[in-house]
Formats: C-alpha cells, sequence, structure tokens
C-alpha cells in the first residue's frame, strides 16, 4: 500500500470514528484521530461531547505509552487554545508523536496555530485534504464564519413527489425503518423548525421517541398570525421540549393575551420580520440567544420553499417511498420558487443513497 492511500484510508478511519459524536460534540466540530505505529492503529479516539475530552486526548489516552514515535491522524487540525479543555497540540506533543496528519484546517480563529506549535516542537505536521472530511466539517466551518445554524430539511415522497394526498393525508408514507431513523435524528438536534400549515394538519409533538435521547431538541413553529393553541400537542408537551413560536410584531400586539397565555405555558413567544430577512434572523437568534447549532426542518412545501428560496437550507435528507399517487393536487415538498428558466433551479449534489426499509434515502447538499 503506498503511503498516499494508507493516509487516505486512516484518514477516512478517523472521520467514520468522528461521525460518532454527532449528536454530543455540537456545537464543537466532530473530529475523529487514529494513532497509529508502524502501520497498525494503537489508539482510537473521537469527541464524544462538548466540553469534555477532544479526540485527539481520547486516542492519546488509548494508545498509552505506544503513542511515543507514532504517527496521529485527525480529521481537523489540532487545536491551540485554553477552552474548556488543554490545547490538543500540546497534548500531541507531551504524548512524543513524531508526526501529525490532518484534513481540515481549523476555520475557529481562536482555536487554530496548532500545526505551527507541533513544528515549533520538532514534529512534522502535515495537512492532507481530502473532500470526505470536508463534508464532515461543513457545518462547523459554517456556524463559525456565519454565525447562522446548519439547516438540514426533511421530508417523505411518493415517487412522483408527493408529500400527502390533496386532503392532507400523509400518515404514512414513509416506512417504518425511515421513521426510527428520524426519530434518531430527532434526538441529536438542537431545534426541529415546522410551519402552521404542519402544525394545523398533523397536530404534531415533533419529540423523538424510541430512541435515546442526546439533545433535547427545540420545537420552533413559524406562526405569523399567531394561531398555535394552547391545546395543541407542541404546548402540551412543552414539559417534555422546549417551544418557540416565532409570528409577526402586529401579531402579538393585536393578540397580546393569547401570546401571554403561550408564555405562561412556557413557550418562548419571538417576533420576526416577513420575507428571507426575517427567516435568517430567526436562526440567527436560535443560535445566539439559545446556542442552536442543528436544526432539521420538518415542515410543508410552503416553509421549505422559503427557506430553500433563501439560501438557508444546507442539506437536504429525502425519503423516497414506493409508491405512486398520481394526483396533480397533491401538495409537493418544496414549493412557491417559481423560477422562469431551468437555469434559475437551485443545484444540489448527492452526498449518499441507501436503502432505508422498502424506501430510498437521499441525503443531498447545496452546490455553491
Amino acid at each position: 500500500m503506498s503511503a498516499e492511500s494508507a493516509t487516505r484510508r486512516f484518514l477516512l478511519a478517523a472521520a467514520r470514528l468522528a461521525l460518532r459524536g454527532h449528536g454530543g460534540a455540537e456545537p464543537n466540530p466532530m473530529v475523529g484521530c487514529l494513532i497509529v505505529r508502524d502501520g497498525h492503529v494503537v489508539g482510537r479516539g473521537w469527541h464524544r461531547r462538548c466540553g469534555e475530552a477532544h479526540a485527539e486526548i481520547n486516542a492519546l489516552a488509548d494508545a498509552g505509552e505506544r503513542a511515543r514515535g507514532a504517527t496521529a491522524y485527525v480529521t481537523l487540525e489540532p487545536c491551540n487554545h485554553h477552552g474548556r479543555t488543554g490545547p490538543c497540540s500540546h497534548a500531541l506533543i507531551a504524548a512524543g508523536v513524531t508526526r501529525v496528519v490532518f484534513a481540515t484546517r481549523d476555520p475557529n480563529p481562536t482555536a487554530t496555530g496548532g500545526m505551527q506549535a507541533l513544528e515549533a516542537a520538532g514534529i512534522e505536521a502535515v495537512h492532507h485534504p481530502l473532500p470526505e472530511t470536508d463534508e464532515l466539517n461543513a457545518p462547523f466551518v459554517k456556524r463559525v464564519a456565519t454565525r447562522l445554524p446548519w439547516v438540514t430539511a426533511k421530508w417523505a415522497q411518493t415517487l412522483d413527489g408527493a408529500i400527502a394526498t390533496r386532503r392532507g393525508e400523509s400518515q404514512w408514507i414513509s416506512c417504518e425503518t425511515s421513521r426510527r431513523r428520524v426519530h434518531r435524528e430527532r434526538a441529536r438536534v438542537d431545534a426541529i423548525l415546522t410551519g402552521m400549515g404542519t402544525v394545523r394538519a398533523d397536530d404534531p409533538r415533533l419529540t423523538a421517541r424510541g430512541t435515546p435521547i442526546l439533545r433535547r431538541a427545540r420545537r420552533v413553529v413559524v406562526d405569523r398570525h399567531l394561531e398555535l393553541e394552547a391545546s395543541s400537542a407542541l404546548v402540551k408537551t412543552i414539559a417534555q421540549a422546549p417551544l418557540t413560536v416565532a409570528c409577526s410584531r402586529e401579531a402579538i400586539t393585536e393578540r397580546a393575551s393569547h401570546a401571554d397565555v403561550l408564555r405562561a405555558a412556557g413557550a418562548d413567544v419571538l417576533a420576526i420580520d416577513d420575507g428571507p430577512e426575517g427567516l435568517t434572523a430567526l436562526l440567527r437568534d436560535l443560535h445566539a440567544r439559545l446556542g442552536v447549532s442543528t436544526v432539521l426542518v420538518e415542515a410543508g412545501g410552503g416553509l421549505v420553499g422559503k427557506l430553500v428560496d433563501a439560501g438557508l437550507v444546507d442539506e437536504l435528507w429525502v425519503f423516497l417511498a414506493p409508491i405512486v399517487m398520481g394526483d396533480a393536487e397533491a401538495p409537493a415538498p418544496v414549493r412557491g420558487i417559481d423560477p422562469v428558466r431551468l437555469g434559475d433551479c437551485t443545484r444540489w449534489r448527492t452526498l449518499s443513497m441507501a436503502r432505508s426499509g422498502d424506501d430510498v434515502e437521499l441525503r443531498l447538499r447545496r452546490r455553491g
């Protein structure tokens, strides 16, 4: 095996380890690390939870004395600052590794400088970019650059693109396996975003069920006219998961008593402006005020269309069910954009495609 292919293999293995941190590591990046000596892995680690040991520290602990003289393969440049934990670059130096290979440079100006610290200590530090680790680190890079959360829009659709019958029946287009996967993801994100169309049609709870809860996702409802009833499942389950209701300033003024009822029930009532600026401000507020780093959108085509058109959706998660509806009036998953030319359409690239029970699960990211 060539040195190039070995490096790629070890970095990809570290990336697979990093994914185990999803739901625990955020808002920190998901990071994986391998300690390799004489071609053999002697230590493995990943960042399990924000505030706890980083991937390098866990891998060094796993390797013990075998780390001396070894190579560390890390998905992200080792940090070089004192935060909740000490600098990983210093830990690698103290452990006596002789070489560090990392795939993505740290975009955080507070934490960067690990490569220089390693080199100053006489350790060979190699930046070896990989598209796969860039994909892994994209949510963290976005949060650092824009102060906005990473947004994934999820839906299940028939083969001919319907998310429900014309009368609104959607339970269930996706199979049980796919629904279990959605509940698992709900338990790993910071917020679940929906609109009043979905609330009126389904009266959902939007809570994670039947899976270990790593993060208790805040439910966020875009409710322009402040119509959410105190008797809704979302309000009744506030004790299980927090709730934010985003409405217009006029609605808060005109329905002040209803806003007070929702607040008394424990809801966070937030005023937002109309249009894409209001949706952007909502996401920015969730990130800055409430620490929301990941958002799962479970909404109808109207709200999804507005988010996509505003460039606020980073990833699509689509379950394609083996069903043909054949109804031109059945609702579509994304609506309201109405491009004049094909060139005006938003373009996506496929990250993965896999079986999910009888469904096909697609993951796509926005191009550009």
